[in-house]
């Protein structure tokens, strides 16, 4: 296993509200486990950038004093520890928004993807997706993003390429750190060696036609597909930050 990431401000924006992180740990059997999170954060001047770095070193933390303990993986209870670090992570934003005027209403999309020997467990919080690339094929869309647009895709009322350009695009339903409590969902996908994980925050999904991301994914010529993928976006739009975080299994 190994991964990529980058992440870039974009072209208009005057800070970087996103972020991600990755680890890839060997366990006690001899595998490996790799736990990545990427992030969006919301506030604009209430430091939505501070909600997502929370976040996601906050989940990564939780993730290595719980899941691994005395270097065994407790695969067992994934689901739980998911959402008892989702609503950890959750309860650390919401009390930082309420400390100071500066940090009120801040939050924060949050992806998970945890890969271990043949599957992937994913969570997601808001509009920051996941993607799998099956060996040579297509680019599936794994999570759904907690949005109006979505909820409009969802129902026939628009198209994924009317989403993209929706006067609605950037409002989300549900994020981290915004209630006192959140509600996660989680998805399990197999894997065979060979597939890609994307994780990916909407300044590359909103920008960006799939197709081309699928492409992008399965050019073997590029040395680094994320400093494509952050090309294509800042190509297409760069009114948002982009942030890109790819798994090889």
């Amino acid at each position: 296993m190994d991964f990529l990431f980058k992440s870039h401000i974009g072209m208009v924006r005057k800070n970087n509200e996103d972020y991600c992180k990755g680890e890839i740990i060997e366990v006690g059997d001899g595998s490996e486990i790799g736990i990545f999170a990427i992030a969006d954060g919301m506030g604009g001047h209430n430091k939505g950038e501070v909600a997502s770095q929370l976040a996601v070193e906050n989940l990564i933390e939780f993730f290595n004093d719980n899941l691994i303990q005395n270097g065994v993986v407790k695969i067992d209870y994934i689901e739980d520890i998911i959402k008892q670090a989702y609503n950890t992570v959750n309860s650390m934003v919401y009390d930082k928004s309420k400390e100071d005027i500066i940090y009120d209403g801040m939050g924060t999309t949050l992806t998970l993807a945890v890969v271990y020997k043949n599957k992937a467990y994913i969570a997601n919080v808001g509009d920051s997706r996941c993607y799998v690339l099956k060996n040579g094929g297509r680019l599936e869309k794994i999570t759904y993003d907690h949005s109006i647009v979505e909820e409009y895709v969802k129902a026939n009322i628009i198209t994924e390429e009317e989403a993209r350009n929706h006067p609605d695009r950037n409002k989300i339903t549900r994020a981290v750190g915004t209630e006192p409590v959140v509600l996660v969902d989680i998805y399990d996908v197999d894997l065979e060696e060979g597939d890609k994980i994307l994780l990916a925050t909407d300044g590359l999904t909103g920008a960006v036609d799939r197709e081309d991301i699928e492409q992008t994914l399965l050019n073997t010529e590029l040395d680094d597909p994320t400093q494509g993928l952050v090309d294509l976006a800042n190509e297409a739009s760069g009114k948002d930050n982009v942030t890109v975080i790819i798994v090889l299994v």
